[in-house]
């Protein structure tokens, strides 16, 4: 049976493309469009389903596919790709036909669309249930009820477990954003059965629109926009944006709750930009409320840096940042291409080696130049002290740590074992690489750790409910805005030890932040817009300092 293709769905392009019935149709689209795009014209005028294995929308003639892109609805492709024929592949043929070039950097960021690509192939999306309008409605209250009733606190959203983590691709025009987005969409596996690409501006308008007419029909006093994500999400469970931007407040209130929504009906979210998501709605109107959906973007989606840059060695930076989470199949990649990048295959491949400490060896699984990589078990479960991790950073300059869990007061060892090492690194300026199964947030507090610290702080009253969070950092942030903490309740929850303890897990939130930024990251490597080799050479000397200050 042919793959069933759905195009358009959308009424206005109908009556754009298709003749009157009874007409000819050659007259709108002509028929060789029709079977790129899988349709056949019947007697009436009217689209059905044809034999065309594969569509291509490249193919389409130039009078055509302009109209197909003007498009300012949702499209909604019933998708098959029988061949399981993946974006590698697709690269990988288009560099031997000549149609590009291979590139390194280039390459990274098509396996990191193959990682994602692999894991929709045993992904299934959970069924979508609707919301009934009275669950959206707010309760009703007394009139002394409505005087002294307190907001209750956001409820946290829960995502399905298996969401494979989305992409999010920026770069500068020409960086090649939308052959990317083509090669991935074009390709996805045939397990996912519809799929939606759309341009963000008109994906807003068309979420506007729905906004506006559930609120005629219901009432303003509606959470519609949990309605709305479930009837997009019911049209297909890979989303993909082009151009994702924000600059009018109207979008900027309700992107959280909207993407969030979509996540947890199971849509998993590709999309490029030209701005990475810390500057998206620079300077925007109540800007403070849209860092909760920076922070969403930058956790939930993997982001990377399609804009090529390299080191005195010409080797380009992997796209993405130093830091990954869950622990998927993209988790290896980013280790092992990170792991690459801060060692030196060409002149040292990785290799085991042995430190000494004391009359103590201590193994390193493998190293290569000034990097040196270990899983979690083998660098922190295994007994080690502040000695050790100095020693440690005294030979190498770079770490890639795989596999660290979220630490619950169950783990309080592993979690102090764990900052000592982190203290180690930040003192030494070193870099950091990591892949966890859990956000850096929620490394130390789990989801019910926190909700208990945080009923305990409202009973004590430490805890307000609506508490401004200034003067913390992004990552601190990230955790107040995500799991309803405050500083308050950081300070007296009784999940920490003492104030010395509570200190710790604050600081060692905030090194992470700060090893995490492309300013730390990318100082001492070389790389060429920074100065290449001699900056390089003039890192190396502060570094050679700090050795000389911890013997």
């Amino acid at each position: 049976m042919p793959p069933p293709v759905r195009f358009p769905v959308f009424r206005h392009l109908l009556n754009e493309l298709r003749a009157p019935a009874g007409s000819d149709f050659t007259g709108s689209l002509c028929f060789s469009c029709l079977r790129v795009l899988g349709l056949k014209a019947n007697a009436r005028g009217y689209s059905t389903r044809c034999s065309r294995k594969r569509p291509n929308p490249r193919e389409i003639c130039s009078t055509t596919w302009p109209r197909l892109r003007s498009s300012r609805s949702l499209a909604t492709v019933q998708h098959s790709n029988p061949d399981m024929w993946g974006p590698l592949d697709e690269y990988d043929a288009r560099v031997r036909a000549g149609k590009l070039k291979d590139d390194e950097h280039q390459r990274g960021i098509v396996q990191s669309l193959q990682d994602l690509h692999d894991m929709l192939i045993d992904y299934q999306a959970p069924k979508v249930v609707r919301p009934s309008i009275e669950s959206l409605k707010p309760a009703t209250q007394s009139l002394l009820g409505s005087i002294f009733h307190r907001p209750a606190p956001r409820r946290r959203t829960q995502l399905p477990a298996n969401l494979p983590k989305g992409l999010y691709m920026y770069g500068d025009v020409g960086s090649g954003k939308t052959m990317l987005m083509d090669m991935f969409y074009d390709t996805l596996p045939h397990n996912i059965t519809s799929k939606t690409r759309i341009h963000f501006h008109n994906f807003m308008q068309d979420v506007h629109k729905r906004l506006h007419a559930m609120k005629m029909e219901h009432g303003t006093d509606l959470d519609a926009v949990q309605y709305v994500a479930a009837d997009i999400a019911e049209n297909g469970s890979v989303l993909c944006f082009d151009e994702f931007q924000c600059t009018d407040v109207a979008d900027a209130m309700i992107l959280r709750s909207l993407l969030e929504g979509l996540m947890s009906h199971g849509v998993v979210l590709v999309t490029t930009s030209n701005r990475h998501p810390n500057d998206l709605y620079k300077n925007g109107i109540q800007r403070e409320s849209f860092i909760p959906c920076i922070n969403l973007l930058k956790t939930r989606l993997r982001v990377l840096n399609l804009d090529s840059t390299t080191d005195y060695r010409k080797v380009p930076r992997p796209p993405s940042g130093v830091y990954h989470h869950p622990l998927d199949k993209a988790a290896i990649t980013h280790a092992e291409k990170w792991f690459r990048f801060l060692g030196d295959f060409e002149k040292d491949p990785p290799h085991t080696a042995t430190q000494h400490v004391w009359g103590r060896n201590i193994e390193v699984p493998r190293a290569s130049g000034d990097a040196a990589m270990f899983t979690f078990d083998e660098l922190i479960r295994k007994a080690k002290g502040a000695a050790d991790y100095i020693e440690l950073c005294r030979t190498y300059h770079a770490f890639v740590i795989t596999g660290v869990p979220g630490m619950t007061h169950k783990e309080r060892d592993l979690a102090r074992r764990f900052i000592t090492f982190i203290d180690a690194v930040y003192e030494s300026k070193a870099k950091l690489v990591l892949t966890s199964a859990v956000p850096l947030f929620e490394l130390f507090m789990s989801h019910d750790e926190v909700d208990s610290a945080l009923e305990e702080g409202r009973k004590s009253g430490s805890v307000k409910q609506l508490e401004e969070h200034e003067g913390v950092d992004d990552v601190m942030r990230q955790m107040m805005d995500d799991l309803g903490l405050s500083m308050n309740m950081l300070k007296n929850s009784s999940l920490f030890s003492g104030d010395e303890e509570r200190f710790a897990f604050s600081r060692a939130l905030s090194r992470l932040s700060e090893m995490g930024s492309q300013e730390w990251v990318e100082r001492g490597l070389g790389m060429e817009h920074r100065g290449g080799l001699n900056e390089r050479e003039g890192w190396q000397k502060v570094r050679s300092r700090w050795r000389e200050d911890s013997m």
